[in-house]
Protein backbone atom coordinates (compact mmCIF):
# COMPACT_ATOMS: atom_id res chain seq x y z
CA UNK A 1 0.00 0.00 0.00
CA UNK A 2 1.44 3.41 -0.81
CA UNK A 3 2.04 6.10 2.14
CA UNK A 4 1.04 9.65 1.50
CA UNK A 5 2.68 12.16 4.81
CA UNK A 6 0.61 15.06 5.34
CA UNK A 7 1.94 18.03 6.52
CA UNK A 8 -1.20 19.94 7.80
CA UNK A 9 -2.94 21.27 11.56
CA UNK A 10 -5.45 19.02 13.10
CA UNK A 11 -8.56 20.69 14.06
CA UNK A 12 -11.86 18.76 15.63
CA UNK A 13 -14.03 21.12 13.81
CA UNK A 14 -14.62 22.54 11.08
CA UNK A 15 -13.76 19.25 8.77
CA UNK A 16 -10.60 20.85 6.87
CA UNK A 17 -6.69 20.19 6.85
CA UNK A 18 -6.07 16.43 8.72
CA UNK A 19 -9.55 15.73 8.96
CA UNK A 20 -10.36 16.06 5.75
CA UNK A 21 -7.13 14.35 4.28
CA UNK A 22 -6.76 11.27 6.20
CA UNK A 23 -10.53 9.30 5.58
CA UNK A 24 -9.99 10.65 1.70
CA UNK A 25 -6.61 9.25 1.54
CA UNK A 26 -7.84 6.15 3.11
CA UNK A 27 -11.03 5.44 1.31
CA UNK A 28 -8.61 5.70 -2.04
CA UNK A 29 -6.49 3.22 -1.16
CA UNK A 30 -3.77 5.05 0.51
CA UNK A 31 -1.87 4.95 3.80
CA UNK A 32 -2.43 8.47 5.18
CA UNK A 33 0.66 9.41 7.72
CA UNK A 34 -0.30 12.63 9.27
CA UNK A 35 2.58 14.98 10.92
CA UNK A 36 0.30 17.79 12.81
CA UNK A 37 1.82 21.40 12.74
CA UNK A 38 -1.01 22.68 14.92
CA UNK A 39 -3.60 20.81 16.79
CA UNK A 40 -6.97 23.24 17.51
CA UNK A 41 -10.04 22.51 18.91
CA UNK A 42 -11.68 24.13 16.15
CA UNK A 43 -10.72 26.07 13.42
CA UNK A 44 -9.82 29.35 13.17
CA UNK A 45 -13.01 31.24 11.83
CA UNK A 46 -14.89 29.80 14.98
CA UNK A 47 -14.78 32.37 17.18
CA UNK A 48 -13.42 30.85 20.21
CA UNK A 49 -10.99 28.08 19.72
CA UNK A 50 -7.83 26.55 21.37
CA UNK A 51 -4.70 26.60 19.74
CA UNK A 52 -1.46 24.55 20.32
CA UNK A 53 1.62 24.76 17.29
CA UNK A 54 3.50 22.11 17.18
CA UNK A 55 6.55 23.95 14.91
CA UNK A 56 9.04 22.84 17.35
CA UNK A 57 8.02 19.35 17.92
CA UNK A 58 8.32 18.85 13.36
CA UNK A 59 12.00 17.66 14.27
CA UNK A 60 11.19 14.54 16.53
CA UNK A 61 8.65 13.46 13.90
CA UNK A 62 11.79 13.87 10.92
CA UNK A 63 14.01 11.91 13.74
CA UNK A 64 11.51 9.39 14.43
CA UNK A 65 10.39 8.34 10.70
CA UNK A 66 14.35 8.50 10.14
CA UNK A 67 14.82 5.78 12.66
CA UNK A 68 12.02 4.07 11.34
CA UNK A 69 13.97 4.25 7.40
CA UNK A 70 10.26 5.03 6.64
CA UNK A 71 9.59 5.87 3.01
CA UNK A 72 6.84 7.81 1.35
CA UNK A 73 4.98 7.67 -2.39
CA UNK A 74 3.15 10.93 -1.78
CA UNK A 75 3.95 14.07 0.33
CA UNK A 76 1.19 16.58 0.82
CA UNK A 77 1.51 19.63 2.41
CA UNK A 78 -0.84 22.09 3.09
CA UNK A 79 -0.92 24.89 6.10
CA UNK A 80 1.78 26.23 8.25
CA UNK A 81 2.08 28.94 10.42
CA UNK A 82 4.81 30.74 8.79
CA UNK A 83 8.62 30.50 8.10
CA UNK A 84 9.93 28.37 10.41
CA UNK A 85 7.19 25.69 9.98
CA UNK A 86 8.48 25.89 6.35
CA UNK A 87 12.18 26.08 6.91
CA UNK A 88 11.07 22.18 8.71
CA UNK A 89 9.40 21.40 5.89
CA UNK A 90 12.16 21.89 4.01
CA UNK A 91 14.17 19.55 6.06
CA UNK A 92 11.46 16.93 6.31
CA UNK A 93 12.00 16.86 2.06
CA UNK A 94 15.44 16.62 2.31
CA UNK A 95 15.56 13.75 4.25
CA UNK A 96 12.37 11.95 2.73
CA UNK A 97 11.69 13.18 -1.02
CA UNK A 98 13.15 11.36 -3.70
CA UNK A 99 13.13 11.05 -7.30
CA UNK A 100 9.79 8.73 -7.08
CA UNK A 101 8.44 10.96 -4.28
CA UNK A 102 5.07 12.55 -5.11
CA UNK A 103 4.66 16.48 -3.57
CA UNK A 104 1.82 18.21 -3.77
CA UNK A 105 1.78 21.69 -2.27
CA UNK A 106 -1.58 23.36 -1.37
CA UNK A 107 -0.14 26.65 -0.83
CA UNK A 108 -2.93 27.93 1.84
CA UNK A 109 -2.44 31.85 2.39
CA UNK A 110 -5.59 33.47 1.84
CA UNK A 111 -9.06 33.55 0.42
CA UNK A 112 -11.59 35.36 -1.53
CA UNK A 113 -8.35 38.46 -2.01
CA UNK A 114 -7.64 38.59 1.29
CA UNK A 115 -4.57 37.00 3.32
CA UNK A 116 -5.45 34.84 6.50
CA UNK A 117 -4.21 36.11 10.04
CA UNK A 118 -0.67 34.29 9.92
CA UNK A 119 0.19 35.39 6.85
CA UNK A 120 3.85 37.52 6.38
CA UNK A 121 5.78 38.50 3.06
CA UNK A 122 8.19 35.99 4.75
CA UNK A 123 5.68 33.43 4.66
CA UNK A 124 4.98 34.02 1.12
CA UNK A 125 9.01 34.39 0.37
CA UNK A 126 9.48 30.66 1.48
CA UNK A 127 6.31 29.22 0.00
CA UNK A 128 6.88 30.38 -3.55
CA UNK A 129 10.59 28.67 -2.76
CA UNK A 130 8.92 25.78 -1.32
CA UNK A 131 6.51 25.46 -4.99
CA UNK A 132 9.37 25.08 -6.85
CA UNK A 133 10.13 22.10 -5.26
CA UNK A 134 6.50 20.37 -6.42
CA UNK A 135 4.93 18.47 -8.69
CA UNK A 136 1.18 19.51 -8.49
CA UNK A 137 0.05 23.16 -6.74
CA UNK A 138 -3.45 23.30 -5.50
CA UNK A 139 -3.77 27.49 -5.11
CA UNK A 140 -6.87 29.30 -4.87
CA UNK A 141 -7.67 32.55 -7.03
CA UNK A 142 -5.75 34.72 -4.38
CA UNK A 143 -3.24 32.06 -3.59
CA UNK A 144 -2.26 32.22 -7.05
CA UNK A 145 -2.41 35.77 -7.05
CA UNK A 146 0.10 35.95 -4.03
CA UNK A 147 2.47 33.35 -5.73
CA UNK A 148 2.50 35.57 -9.13
CA UNK A 149 2.09 38.94 -7.81
CA UNK A 150 -1.01 39.58 -10.25
CA UNK A 151 -3.34 42.29 -9.02
CA UNK A 152 -6.69 40.93 -7.33
CA UNK A 153 -8.11 43.40 -7.05
CA UNK A 154 -7.01 44.35 -10.75
CA UNK A 155 -8.22 40.87 -12.04
CA UNK A 156 -11.99 41.02 -10.34
CA UNK A 157 -12.23 44.56 -12.41
CA UNK A 158 -12.28 42.34 -15.94
CA UNK A 159 -15.10 41.13 -17.41
CA UNK A 160 -15.82 37.50 -17.86
CA UNK A 161 -13.49 36.05 -20.80
CA UNK A 162 -10.73 38.65 -20.08
CA UNK A 163 -10.86 37.48 -16.41
CA UNK A 164 -10.23 33.90 -17.42
CA UNK A 165 -7.53 35.05 -19.65
CA UNK A 166 -5.92 36.81 -16.93
CA UNK A 167 -6.05 34.04 -14.59
CA UNK A 168 -4.72 31.45 -17.22
CA UNK A 169 -1.23 34.09 -18.02
CA UNK A 170 -1.05 33.84 -14.17
CA UNK A 171 -1.42 30.45 -13.77
CA UNK A 172 1.00 29.18 -16.75
CA UNK A 173 3.82 31.89 -15.57
CA UNK A 174 3.42 29.45 -12.79
CA UNK A 175 4.07 26.51 -14.10
CA UNK A 176 6.79 27.62 -15.97
CA UNK A 177 8.52 29.52 -12.55
CA UNK A 178 7.84 25.67 -10.05
CA UNK A 179 7.63 23.11 -13.64
CA UNK A 180 4.76 21.70 -11.51
CA UNK A 181 1.77 20.92 -12.80
CA UNK A 182 -1.20 24.00 -11.59
CA UNK A 183 -4.51 23.78 -10.33
CA UNK A 184 -6.26 26.60 -9.46
CA UNK A 185 -9.44 26.16 -7.58
CA UNK A 186 -12.50 28.18 -7.00
CA UNK A 187 -12.30 30.08 -9.65
CA UNK A 188 -15.56 32.32 -9.81
CA UNK A 189 -15.47 34.95 -12.70
CA UNK A 190 -17.29 37.97 -12.08
CA UNK A 191 -20.93 37.72 -12.60
CA UNK A 192 -21.97 39.45 -15.88
CA UNK A 193 -25.65 41.21 -16.37
CA UNK A 194 -28.32 38.97 -17.32
CA UNK A 195 -26.21 35.74 -16.10
CA UNK A 196 -25.34 33.56 -13.34
CA UNK A 197 -22.66 32.58 -11.00
CA UNK A 198 -20.48 30.79 -12.21
CA UNK A 199 -17.58 28.71 -10.31
CA UNK A 200 -14.76 25.51 -11.64
CA UNK A 201 -11.27 24.99 -11.65
CA UNK A 202 -8.43 25.41 -13.98
CA UNK A 203 -6.12 22.64 -14.29
CA UNK A 204 -2.87 23.89 -16.13
CA UNK A 205 0.21 22.04 -17.52
CA UNK A 206 3.10 22.48 -20.66
CA UNK A 207 0.47 20.90 -23.00
CA UNK A 208 -3.15 21.91 -22.29
CA UNK A 209 -5.21 24.25 -19.62
CA UNK A 210 -8.26 22.76 -19.08
CA UNK A 211 -11.36 25.10 -17.22
CA UNK A 212 -14.84 23.66 -16.61
CA UNK A 213 -17.45 25.95 -14.81
CA UNK A 214 -20.01 25.12 -13.16
CA UNK A 215 -23.63 26.90 -11.55
CA UNK A 216 -22.39 28.32 -8.40
CA UNK A 217 -24.63 28.87 -5.41
CA UNK A 218 -22.03 31.44 -3.64
CA UNK A 219 -21.66 29.29 -0.40
CA UNK A 220 -18.18 28.53 0.85
CA UNK A 221 -17.41 26.23 2.92
CA UNK A 222 -14.51 25.02 5.42
CA UNK A 223 -11.99 23.18 4.21
CA UNK A 224 -13.78 22.23 0.98
CA UNK A 225 -9.79 23.42 -0.67
CA UNK A 226 -8.54 20.57 1.55
CA UNK A 227 -10.85 17.92 0.15
CA UNK A 228 -10.25 18.52 -3.11
CA UNK A 229 -6.26 18.87 -2.47
CA UNK A 230 -6.65 15.22 -0.81
CA UNK A 231 -8.79 13.62 -4.16
CA UNK A 232 -6.22 14.71 -6.23
CA UNK A 233 -3.48 13.44 -3.45
CA UNK A 234 -5.41 9.93 -4.13
CA UNK A 235 -5.99 10.25 -7.94
CA UNK A 236 -1.71 10.27 -8.06
CA UNK A 237 -1.37 7.75 -5.71
CA UNK A 238 -3.59 5.31 -7.81
CA UNK A 239 -1.95 6.48 -11.27
CA UNK A 240 -5.09 8.77 -12.57
CA UNK A 241 -5.07 11.12 -14.88
CA UNK A 242 -4.95 14.53 -13.25
CA UNK A 243 -7.71 15.87 -15.24
CA UNK A 244 -9.74 12.89 -14.28
CA UNK A 245 -9.09 13.61 -10.73
CA UNK A 246 -9.91 17.42 -11.15
CA UNK A 247 -13.23 15.93 -12.39
CA UNK A 248 -14.30 13.62 -9.77
CA UNK A 249 -13.40 16.20 -6.85
CA UNK A 250 -15.50 18.41 -8.43
CA UNK A 251 -18.41 15.82 -8.68
CA UNK A 252 -17.41 14.65 -4.85
CA UNK A 253 -17.75 18.38 -3.29
CA UNK A 254 -20.75 19.61 -5.51
CA UNK A 255 -22.40 16.19 -3.47
CA UNK A 256 -21.46 17.15 -0.06
CA UNK A 257 -22.20 20.88 -0.58
CA UNK A 258 -25.45 20.73 -2.44
CA UNK A 259 -26.46 17.87 0.77
CA UNK A 260 -25.12 20.51 3.49
CA UNK A 261 -27.18 23.17 1.69
CA UNK A 262 -30.04 21.38 2.14
CA UNK A 263 -29.53 21.01 5.84
CA UNK A 264 -28.40 24.35 6.92
CA UNK A 265 -25.48 23.87 7.80
CA UNK A 266 -23.20 26.71 9.31
CA UNK A 267 -20.43 27.43 6.67
CA UNK A 268 -17.66 27.16 9.35
CA UNK A 269 -18.15 23.70 10.07
CA UNK A 270 -17.35 22.38 6.81
CA UNK A 271 -19.30 19.55 4.09
CA UNK A 272 -21.50 16.21 4.30
CA UNK A 273 -18.36 14.86 2.62
CA UNK A 274 -18.76 11.26 4.56
CA UNK A 275 -21.97 10.22 2.86
CA UNK A 276 -20.17 10.96 -0.41
CA UNK A 277 -17.15 9.12 0.22
CA UNK A 278 -18.13 6.00 -1.98
CA UNK A 279 -17.66 8.15 -4.86
CA UNK A 280 -13.81 7.96 -4.46
CA UNK A 281 -13.92 4.19 -4.51
CA UNK A 282 -12.49 2.81 -7.89
CA UNK A 283 -14.74 0.35 -9.75
CA UNK A 284 -14.44 -3.40 -8.66
CA UNK A 285 -12.73 -1.86 -5.54
CA UNK A 286 -13.70 -4.30 -2.44
CA UNK A 287 -15.76 -2.28 0.12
Amino acid sequence: MKKVAIIQDLSSFGKCSLTAAIPVLSVMGVQACPLPTAILSAQTDYPSFFYEDFTDKIPHFIEEWSSMDAKFDGIHTGFVTGRKQIDHIFKFLEKFQTENTHLLVDPVMGDGGTAYKLYTDNLLSRMRELVKLAHVITPNVTECCLLTGLSYEKLYSYQNDDFIQALEEAGKNLQLITGAKVIITGVTPPKCEGTGRFIGNMYIDREEINYKAMPYNGLSYSGTGDLFASVIMGGIMRGDHLNDSVHLAESFLAAAIQDTSREDVPKIAGVNFEKFLGMLLKKNTPL
